[in-house]
């Protein structure tokens, strides 16, 4: 056998059952309330940054960064974080993520230049990696399996409603304290976080494998330099060499590094769980979902605000129908997985929501009052309820426990390149058919937009008929 391919070494013995039960709903909140923070500061800042900009003197450039540092550092280390959370613990490599989470996140409320502020963005979105997939991990092996299903759903509506969040939250705090209060917030939800995790989460190892630096060079690489070309692509332009040469490269890496992965056991991302249809199909799911769904939140904040006249935090209220929705729907959906199959549930959501981004579409296009966009909100956010929950359940289910870290850190990499993805075809959309960002500039350019992520939506649904239906 060839020393490449080393064999894993059994996974170690399962924690022994505690003396003292700790009740389910406190294991679901000591999991979910760090995931909560890392998700919600993805897009907290987009509702301060003109606040920031006169503040800091920042550049129309290094506004994008307070954004882009953080999804990038985010996005390309979850997968070599729960490596490592499998070597040295799950919950250990959480406590650290959410212990460096929290120090960047007082260096950023402490920022006094646009420099500073992108660097400690950038640390913070190395913290909030290894919080997002380890969360589910220790999640789902710290509830009892028949509660799994429920748990994971009321995991993944929390997940969705942190990003749906940011934009409100982070509106509420500007208007009535300042854009430092948005960091700040996270201290107190740390402390609070830590205990729980210690006392709630039991600790948890993965099999012993040789690390694949290599490996995280090219996929992670791949992650990175993709998700640096998509989300300069509308300000630089798609044909500027920094922004196709990434782009480029990115696609030259993921090949590479399937070729690097298929005879490698100890691959970053082993290859193997693709053969599960149920990891694919979700994965496949979850990024054109991303897709659709989080660039049509981004174009219809600004909307309720520039065309509607909102402020910030009366359009994040607003949005309310749609994005408070799936915290009720996804628990429930999640106890139904068992009875009615992933194939329905999903269907019937992405079919929701497809309706409802075509409704948009129509709606914004005809400058209709916001008592029109009530009925669509709430279809949207009971479809992103019937999607979060059975879709996080898929892609863990048939796997052995040894691969939910991974697994988990996939499907969060995929989700989060999806909301980039978004975010960045919609806006393209958006511009190309002569959007601007004035109260007129969105008439006839929002439709194709909207229309646009319906499409992206409406692919999702048509891959959830390939997922399982009810078992016999």
């Amino acid at each position: 056998m060839s020393t490449l391919d080393t064999p894993r070494v059994a996974a170690p013995e399962p924690v022994a059952p505690r003396s003292r039960r700790i009740p389910v709903w406190v294991a679901i909140v000591a999991a979910s309330l760090p995931m909560f923070m890392a998700t919600l500061d993805n897009l907290v800042m987009t509702s301060a940054l003109p606040v920031i900009q006169v503040d800091l003197g920042s550049s129309v450039g290094q506004l994008s960064w307070f954004l882009n540092a953080y999804t990038l550092t985010f996005a390309t280390f979850m997968l070599p974080a729960a490596t490592l959370g499998d070597r040295l613990g799950r919950r250990r490599m959480m406590l650290a993520g959410v212990t460096v989470f929290t120090l960047a996140s007082i260096a950023s409320a402490l920022s006094t230049s646009s420099e500073a502020l992108i660097a400690a963005r950038a640390v913070q979105g190395l913290g909030a990696a290894a919080i997002m997939p380890l969360s589910l991990t220790l999640l789902a092996a710290a509830v009892p399996p028949a509660m799994r299903a429920a748990a994971i759903g009321i995991w993944g509506g929390v997940s969705g409603l942190g990003v749906a969040l940011g934009p409100v939250i982070g509106g509420a705090v500007v208007e009535g304290v300042s854009w430092q209060a948005i960091f700040w917030l996270n201290v107190p939800v740390a402390v609070v976080a830590v205990p729980l995790l210690l006392v709630a989460i039991p600790e948890s190892k993965g099999a012993w494998q040789r690390l694949d630096p290599i490996g995280v060079l090219l996929l992670g690489g791949a992650v990175f330099l993709g998700i640096w070309g998509i989300v300069h692509g509308n300000d630089d332009g798609w044909s500027d060499p920094l922004v196709l040469g990434p782009l480029v490269l990115a696609a030259v890496l993921l090949p590479a590094y399937v070729v690097w992965a298929r005879t490698r056991t100890y691959a970053v991302l082993p290859l193997r769980l693709f053969r599960s249809r149920r990891f694919s199909v979700a994965n496949i799911i979850f990024l054109m979902f991303t897709l659709g769904m989080f660039g049509t939140v981004f174009l219809l904040a600004q909307y309720l605000q520039i065309v509607q006249g909102y402020s910030p935090l009366e359009a994040g209220i607003r949005t309310l129908p749609w994005t408070a929705a799936p915290m009720v729907v996804a628990p429930i959906a999640g106890a139904l997985v068992g009875r009615v199959g992933y194939r329905a549930l999903l269907f019937t959501g992405l079919v929701l929501q497809t309706v409802s981004l075509v409704w948009f579409a129509v709606i914004t296009e005809n400058a209709a009052d916001y008592s029109s966009f009530v009925v669509p909100l709430i279809m949207a956010g009971v479809g992103m309820g019937l999607t979060f929950a059975p879709g996080a359940s898929m892609v863990l289910d048939g796997l052995p426990d040894g691969d939910f870290a991974i697994a988990s850190s996939a499907n969060s990499t995929i989700r989060e390149f999806g909301v980039a993805l978004g975010i960045a075809v919609l806006v393209a959309v958006f511009l190309g058919n002569g959007g601007q960002l004035t109260p007129s500039g969105y008439d006839g350019a929002i439709g194709p937009a909207l229309l646009t992520g319906a499409a992206a939506v409406a692919v999702a649904a048509v891959a959830s008929l390939f997922a399982p239906g009810r078992r016999g």
